[in-house]
């Protein structure tokens, strides 16, 4: 089976004040296989974008460890690319340019990452906007060129954190697809934090849900759909096993907010 691509080994973190410990995550358990999606849900503050930094090393838990290939994760590790609710491109830059920041910032060979970009843009529909300045851009470009923008730092495991959240509802539609194909086709290992789902049911191999706090995996769901893998995320909203996730995901995580209240 090989070395897990991300392993969480009883991971805990808790927040220390001169009074209070508060801990907010619990016995964090995971394992994700190279290539793997999965999608995150859970009730609003249980820790879904804290686990996400745990994972890229910006924070370090306060028990137990986290694993990248295998490998104890001590600090930022550059086989890990973020992609945000906010796209955060340099308005003063033109689109090339800012495709080009995350192999600045990791020394990158400069003509390497500009081919990279290059193609990128060209593969994925948007080469005709290299000089173009990110407010000529709409909301779903923006996002595309964000994802392409990290591609290019040739990171191993995509981090999502709501990434879509800032659309409005039939741009968000289109990017899951768009996103779903880039990432599946470049064979990264991608984990999304999400409030939406049928948009974590449509995007990932595997949905987890998370608990209240202090926060721990309470259920995991095998997307798989009778129709076949290569369906689409929009197509996947009107597989027949879809409302079966939805309804199944739905009850679990409504018992958690029905216990927090």
């Amino acid at each position: 089976m090989g070395v897990p691509q991300i392993e969480m080994r009883d991971v805990g973190l808790s927040y220390f004040s001169p009074k209070h410990e508060t801990e907010a995550l619990r016995d964090i358990r995971l394992e994700v296989k190279a290539g793997e999606f999965i999608s995150i849900v859970g009730p609003s503050g249980c820790g879904k974008s804290t686990l996400l930094s745990l994972v890229s090393g910006m924070l370090k838990p306060t028990r137990g460890e986290v694993l990248l290939m295998g490998e104890r994760v001590n600090g930022v590790s550059p086989r890990v690319g973020y992609m945000l609710q906010h796209d955060h491109l340099f308005e003063w830059r033109d689109v090339l340019s800012n495709l080009l920041v995350g192999a600045e910032v990791r020394r990158i060979d400069k003509k390497k990452a500009k081919e990279k970009a290059l193609y990128l843009l060209e593969r994925y529909g948007l080469g005709g906007f290299a000089h173009h300045s990110p407010s000529q851009l709409s909301g779903g470009m923006r996002q595309r060129v964000a994802l392409v923008r990290t591609l290019v730092a040739e990171p191993d495991i995509l981090l999502l954190d709501e990434p879509f959240s800032a659309l409005d509802f039939q741009t968000r539609l289109t990017l899951a697809d768009d996103v779903h194909h880039i990432i599946k086709e470049q064979g990264k290992t991608a984990i999304l934090v999400t409030h939406d789902i049928p948009e974590a049911i449509t995007m990932a191999d595997r949905v987890l849900v998370m608990s209240k706090r202090p926060s721990t995996f309470s259920a995991s769901y095998d997307i798989v759909f009778d129709e076949g893998p290569d369906l689409t995320p929009w197509r996947k909203r009107e597989a027949g096993r879809f409302q079966e996730y939805f309804n199944g995901i739905w009850k679990e995580l409504d018992a958690h907010v029905a216990s927090a209240g």
